[in-house]
C-alpha cells in the first residue's frame, strides 16, 4: 500500500522543468496517486488535457479566492457548465473556500457556495480552503449544507473545529505544517483524530516542511509528512503498515481513486 498525496499543483509552472521525472521518482518512493485541484476557471479546464498525460492524477475544479483578481461574473455559470459536462472526469469541486487575508469576503463567500451548490447537485466531496475563516465557512454550510463530504485542507483549528467538519462528512488535510514546532496546537489536535478522518498532503509546490524553508515542495516530501504523523502519535512500527493503509484507503474512498 502506498502514498497519495491529496493534495499537490502538479500542474504549476515549478513542475515545468523536471515533471516527468518527478513523477517517476514519486512512483519509485511509494507515492502513487496525487489530487490535483483546480483553482481558476481557465486553469481547471486545462486540467483536463494535464490529467490524460498521468494516469495517476485525479483532477477537481474549482476557483481559489487566491485569484479573484481573475475572476468574471460569468465564471459561476461558465464553471457550472464545464463541472456537469466533464463530471466522469472529475473527482471533486474545488479548490474553494474563504480567506481572510484576501479582499471581498463577500463576493468569497458567494463563490463558495455556489460551489458547495455545484458539489451537491453532481454528488461530490468538497476541497476546502481557509485561512482565519472557520467561523465563516461553519455559516456557509449552514446556509448551504454539503451533502458529500470532502476535505479541509491544511487543517490548523481546534479540537471542535474538527468534530464539527468530522461530523459534516469532511476530513482533514495534513501537510507539512506539523514539522513546525510552533504549530504546537496544530500538532496537538492531529494527534487526538484517527486515520480514518485524515489525508496526507503536501500543497506542492507551496508549504515547505521545516527544514526545507525557501525550497519547492514536492509530493516526495508525503513520507516525511507521514513519519511526522506517525511521531505525534507515538505508533511503534508494527503499527505504521495499518496506520498508512488506513490514510491511504481514506484518500480513496473519498475521491473515487
Amino acid at each position: 500500500m502506498g502514498f497519495i498525496d491529496s493534495h499537490c499543483h502538479l500542474d504549476f509552472s515549478e513542475f515545468e522543468p523536471n515533471r516527468e521525472q518527478l513523477v517517476e521518482q514519486c512512483r519509485q518512493q511509494g507515492i502513487n496517486g496525487f489530487i490535483v485541484p483546480g483553482v481558476t476557471l481557465a486553469q481547471s479546464k486545462a486540467l483536463i488535457e494535464f490529467a490524460k498525460r498521468y494516469s495517476c492524477i485525479r483532477i477537481s475544479a474549482g476557483l481559489h479566492p487566491y485569484f479573484l483578481s481573475e475572476y468574471l461574473d460569468e465564471h459561476l455559470a461558465q464553471l457550472t457548465e464545464f463541472a456537469l459536462h466533464h463530471r466522469d472526469k472529475i473527482s471533486a469541486i474545488g479548490e474553494c473556500g474563504i480567506d481572510r487575508s484576501m479582499d471581498n469576503l463577500s463576493l468569497q463567500i458567494q463563490i463558495f457556495e455556489h460551489q458547495i451548490t455545484l458539489a451537491n447537485q453532481l454528488q461530490l466531496p468538497l476541497i476546502v480552503h481557509h485561512r482565519q475563516s472557520h467561523d465563516l465557512i461553519a455559516q456557509s454550510f449552514k446556509r448551504c449544507k454539503p451533502k458529500y463530504g470532502g476535505v479541509i485542507h491544511a487543517f490548523t483549528g481546534s479540537v471542535q473545529q474538527a468534530q464539527s467538519y468530522i461530523k459534516q462528512g469532511f476530513k482533514l488535510g495534513v501537510g507539512g505544517s506539523i514539522t513546525y514546532e510552533r504549530a504546537q496546537k496544530t500538532r496537538h489536535v492531529i494527534a487526538q483524530l484517527d486515520a480514518k478522518h485524515l489525508l496526507l498532503e503536501t500543497d506542492s509546490p507551496s508549504m515547505p516542511l521545516c527544514g526545507f524553508q525557501g525550497q519547492i515542495n514536492t509530493p516526495l516530501q508525503l513520507p516525511r509528512v507521514f513519519e511526522q504523523l506517525c511521531a505525534l502519535k507515538q505508533l511503534t512500527d508494527a503499527d505504521k503498515a495499518q496506520f498508512k493503509k488506513q490514510l491511504y484507503e481514506s484518500c480513496s474512498a473519498l475521491f473515487c481513486i
